[in-house]
């Protein structure tokens, strides 16, 4: 799995008025279905007293339509969920849900209308909503010489390796986290660094 993009951490919301009745859209990072449906639950809680709570989700990388959902809440069939479903798989954004929370303000705008209300309440969001990166990683174990401890250091900086636990012992023992596509490039320089000494062991 490749590096994509992700929600920035936190609750991203948009709202947009239509004819009186106002579209409230809300985005979140959910990397799983449950997370998903975590979000959802919490937005229908705080919007109890709205007309719809409609929502839509990718759990997997930007465009991945194996775990999805939907749901048009009340409104007409396919002219909300679908419609948001749409917007989030051609976003280039992975892992999200968005919620668009609707008060009536009295004027139908007919299932022409509710497709592009809908549309454009997740597209608010996404157009000013922080983007992150979800980067595959995997956890490694490994030991150095003290010698050459501060080179080592470099390496991990360079490779954008995180240090989870560092142990000093007759050698320094390492616990790490590293992208996974810097795996067999950093192996290598580790090799090279410790003349063969040292090695990754994954978890």
């Amino acid at each position: 799995m490749t590096r994509f993009t992700i929600p920035a951490p936190g609750i991203h919301r948009e709202q947009i008025e239509i004819k009186r009745s106002r579209f409230i859209g809300s985005i979140a990072h959910t990397p799983q279905a449950d997370d998903a449906r975590a979000f959802i639950k919490q937005m229908k809680d705080q919007y109890a007293d709205a007309t719809h709570n409609c929502w839509a989700y990718v759990a997997g990388p930007p465009g991945d339509t194996r775990m999805v959902g939907l749901s048009d809440d009340g409104e007409p069939h396919g002219t909300a969920g679908k419609p948001m479903l749409t917007v989030l798989l051609h976003s280039g954004v992975g892992e999200l849900t968005c919620v668009v929370t609707r008060y009536y303000g009295g004027t139908k705008l007919g299932t022409g209308g509710l497709v592009k209300a809908y549309s454009q309440a997740v597209e608010a969001v996404l157009k000013r909503m922080p983007r992150s990166q979800y980067v595959p990683s995997v956890q490694v174990e490994t030991g150095i010489d003290y010698q050459i401890q501060t080179l080592f250091r470099k390496r991990v900086e360079e490779y954008g390796i995180a240090i989870e636990e560092e142990v000093f012992s007759d050698r320094v023992q390492y616990l790490l986290t590293v992208p996974e596509d810097q795996y067999s490039a950093f192996e290598k320089a580790l090799l090279d660094l410790s003349n063969g000494r040292s090695v990754l062991s994954r978890l």
